[in-house]
């Protein structure tokens, strides 16, 4: 049983964006976390680089923004991933941005890294 569910989406805005279509898109994300229920949590946060050397100059793709939504359930992300307000989402990532990721995680407390890694720590 999953105790949260963090659907993340990096992203990367197209340059030719109008403020007109920015504003949009703002829009549309505030419009899309209000209107689904199931959603526990909805941030969206900017990169940050910090210039030290390592991991920031090994990325192969630079994601300006991230969105992070928190769902109570398994049922809630499918509700949501179903809902129409994702469709308009999803058809914004298309015209919107010029590369996009998003994975689904069923996030725990750090104390429950057995519950988490159970099936990976069986593996021969």
């Amino acid at each position: 049983m999953c105790e949260m569910i963090a659907h993340i989406v990096l992203l990367q805005p197209r340059e030719a964006l109008s403020v007109d279509q920015r504003r949009s898109a703002l829009d549309a994300l505030a419009k899309s976390a209000a209107s689904v229920p199931g959603i526990v949590r909805f941030r969206i946060g900017r990169r940050v680089q910090h210039g030290l050397p390592g991991y920031e100059q090994q990325m192969a793709q630079h994601y300006e923004f991230a969105l992070v939504l928190e769902f109570e359930s398994i049922d809630a992300l499918t509700a949501y991933l179903t809902a129409p307000a994702h469709g308009v989402l999803g058809q914004l990532f298309t015209t919107a941005t010029s590369a996009a990721l998003a994975y689904d995680y069923d996030m725990r407390e750090a104390g429950e890294l057995e519950a988490v890694a159970s099936d990976w720590l069986k593996r021969p």
